[in-house]
């Protein structure tokens, strides 16, 4: 059943559950929170509870890529609110690849500045929790969003007519070559991130970033586009590159990985080729457990939709730059129903969860009845934890979490991002963050 977008105005649990039951879609709520704080084997690693805060671009890094005041800042107050995983934010695997001047950039010269804001956060959880995080670290290469200057640079996969209005100009097409060049980047960048004691390395493959992209390019011509075997080869070959790196035993690869674009056949991963919008996980599933079998990955990232064009579909919203042609609850349940779906076909496999900020204090209670139905391992929190980096511990204390300090969905982190500009939560940080 389709409705039109509605604000949130859920004031008890049961609220949202007959909004849910009306709708039709799939939206497990639990009033028992107790599994959230169950551990987590990954590979060698444990996560000892199942929350993980999800990769948040603060846009704050120096020019020369190191991790600014603000960066660290964030971090440690996400190291003190305790989650089992951090999966530290896009790293660019190149110079011309950032998203943005102060987007992270990890190289030798800063390397060591990297290694001490790690070994700052362990400190910080251990001394406040008990116990450290898990932290993997997101490299990026921003393809169709790099702006290393501050302004649009885009690396694109294929021209893709619903991501714009006039086709980008041929040179913009990156070419086989120069994919190639991007794939050995990531011998130098798993590397680092080693030297720098990060416990993982996500070859990012989400939001229609260029690994991303390249999942969706049918239409390209040869070596990366047509066939799944083309189109999955960079992702790929990017792995095989950091595992070539890979010199600490337990190290792991793995990806942040958008398994539905929410975009139409031919220009959309994850897609029905012959019903629109509606979501086929046949290819995504296949990857993930190719990924595992030859990259031995311990767990998976899942997410959909892109942020730039599409946020609707992986970060449902009260307030947005459009209307969506669905209710909110209608994008949380799809994302929840996938998540199902791949947990189930890949019951081997942990599946960390998106788009777990929207039903606000309501969050823990989703959370906790997908992981304790088996729909995931584990649940991820992204703009939940720029508002409220304290939730897990509200939620194990008292079973709640605070309305008062909750995500208001309101969009104004995601304006800071796109603007080039420090990013965090102008609701619940206003003294820094203020719009």
């Amino acid at each position: 059943m389709t409705m039109l977008h509605a604000a949130f105005h859920y004031p008890t649990l049961e609220d949202i559950k007959k909004e849910a039951e009306m709708l039709g879609v799939f939206l497990p709520l639990s009033q028992d929170v107790s599994p959230l704080f169950e551990a987590l084997a990954i590979g060698s690693r444990r996560a000892e509870n199942r929350v993980a805060f999800q990769p948040m671009e603060g846009t704050d890094g120096t020019e020369d890529g190191t991790p600014g005041e603000l960066t660290v800042r964030r971090y440690l107050r996400f190291a003190q609110g305790g989650p089992g995983l951090i999966w530290f934010e896009a790293v660019a695997t190149l110079p011309e690849a950032r998203a943005s001047a102060h987007q992270l950039w990890l190289t030798e010269k800063n390397v060591d500045a990297y290694k001490r804001l790690l070994d700052d956060m362990r400190e910080t959880s251990l001394r406040e929790n008990g116990y450290a995080p898990v932290i993997v670290m997101q490299a990026t290469n921003s393809g169709r969003y790099s702006k290393p200057h501050g302004f649009p640079e885009p690396l694109i996969a294929y021209n893709c007519p619903p991501l714009e209005d006039t086709p980008l100009p041929a040179e913009r097409i990156v070419s086989d070559d120069d994919l190639r060049r991007y794939e050995e980047a990531y011998v130098n960048t798993a590397k680092l991130c080693q030297a720098a004691g990060f416990d993982g390395m996500d070859v990012k493959c989400c939001h229609r970033y260029l690994a991303c992209e390249l999942l969706s390019a049918y239409t390209r011509p040869g070596a990366y586009g047509g066939s799944y075997e083309n189109r999955t080869r960079f992702l790929k070959n990017c792995y095989r590159a950091a595992q070539s790196a890979v010199t600490k035993p337990d190290f792991f690869l793995s990806s942040r990985l958008n398994v539905y674009d929410g975009f139409p056949y031919p220009y959309g991963f994850g897609v029905n080729a012959q019903n629109g919008l509606k979501p086929d996980l046949t290819e995504p599933i296949r990857l993930i457990g190719e990924l595992k079998e030859e990259f031995n990955i311990p767990v998976i990232n899942v997410t959909m939709g892109n942020p730039y064009k599409n946020p609707h579909v992986n970060r449902p919203y009260d307030h947005g730059n459009y209307v969506p042609e669905e209710h909110p609850l209608e994008g949380e349940g799809r994302m929840m129903a996938g998540l199902s779906v791949i947990q189930h076909a890949l019951p081997q496999m942990p599946v960390i969860g998106s788009a777990f900020s929207y039903p606000r204090q309501w969050a823990g209670n989703l959370a906790a009845a997908m992981v304790a139905g088996g729909h995931c391992a584990m649940a991820g929190f992204g703009r939940m934890a720029f508002a409220y980096p304290g939730f897990i511990k509200d939620l194990k204390e008292t079973g709640k979490m605070d309305a008062k300090k909750v995500c208001v969905t309101c969009g104004g982190c995601a304006v800071k991002l796109r603007a080039g500009i420090p990013a965090g939560c102008v609701a619940r940080d206003r003294e820094v963050y203020r719009l």
